[in-house]
């Protein structure tokens, strides 16, 4: 068996992989050996990639959503398909509420003004997280441990999740109400046709003026232009993302200009810890993969 590691993982992964006698390589020109494919989020696994890789049998996806690949094809060229989203709930929630602090303590401008050696005291305004309302768009893994951490600031916390019933860490509320009430809001849905483009100028319009709002989800949940615009009219107090429709984003992200954007790099789950429990996972997937390929093989012997 053939492991091909397309996109960067933590270091000691290959020696792990090969502690299960398979053989890694990191060398992109071997994609059509390979029988199993790890990425995360920057290699593209379109119908062109898959149909590329012949031998492919296995994909897994060090994170958690699975948008950059075409599972429908892949399954249907009999290609299992599979994630590690229990791995980093806990790295992007501590980067979500680092986003939230930053945003409502303006610390990148006051870091930049002590840079450029002006003392903006008087002209940072900060605001406290204790006793404002967080409104989480999703409640899954992520958004959970989210609540918990606002919860533990002294924040109401509202949440909004179609699929989600009952919750003992937020109150469940209407899409209208969450909007109407948050002074804080938090992306953590998946990108499906349900939630591609939700965060739209009608959306912007009914938030509370001076809204923050943070995006550690999908990037395509947001209408760009129209956060730009709700930024330069100041409806929109600050907006933290750190997801891009594509990495990096091209130069002309409406993003990139506007005011008040706090901008990272795609690094929500790129933390060591999470890195490392991304690798185990990865390591108990192929090796129960092994197990059902010879629970395959031995019983087509049988026969």
């Amino acid at each position: 068996m053939l492991v091909l590691i397309a996109d960067a993982f933590h270091s000691s992964l290959p020696d792990r992989l090969r502690a299960l006698n398979v053989e890694v390589t990191e060398d992109q020109a071997r994609q059509a050996e390979a029988e199993v494919l790890l990425i995360r989020s920057r290699t593209q696994c379109t119908r062109e990639y898959i149909d590329a890789s012949p031998a492919l049998k296995l994909i897994i996806r060090g994170g958690v959503g699975l948008d950059n690949v075409d599972r429908a094809y892949a399954e249907q060229k009999g290609i299992a398909v599979v994630s590690t989203p229990e791995a980093s709930s806990i790295a992007v929630a501590e980067l979500t509420m680092s986003l939230m602090l930053s945003a409502v303590n303006q610390l990148v401008v006051g870091h930049n003004g002590m840079a450029a050696g002006r003392w903006l005291k008087k002209e940072l305004h900060r605001t406290e997280l204790f006793g404002k309302t967080l409104g989480l768009i999703g409640l899954g893994r992520i958004g959970s441990e989210v609540a918990k951490r606002a919860t533990a600031f002294g924040m109401r916390v509202f949440a909004f999740d179609a699929y989600v019933e009952e919750s003992d860490i937020a109150e469940l509320v209407d899409f209208e109400t969450l909007l109407s009430s948050a002074d804080v809001i938090s992306l953590h849905t998946p990108l499906t046709s349900e939630t591609r483009g939700m965060v739209d100028a009608e959306c912007l319009a009914r938030c509370k003026a001076g809204v923050v709002i943070v995006n550690t989800g999908r990037a395509g949940c947001v209408d760009e232009a129209a956060m730009a615009s709700a930024l330069e009219c100041g409806h929109v107090r600050c907006y933290a993302t750190d997801v891009w429709t594509q990495d990096p984003p091209p130069a002309d992200c409406p993003l990139l200009h506007a005011p008040n954007v706090l901008m990272v790099p795609h690094v929500g789950a790129s933390t060591r810890e999470n890195l490392l429990r991304i690798g185990e996972i990865i390591v108990h997937k192929i090796k129960r993969h092994r197990e059902l390929e010879r629970v395959q093989e031995d019983g087509w012997a049988l026969r």
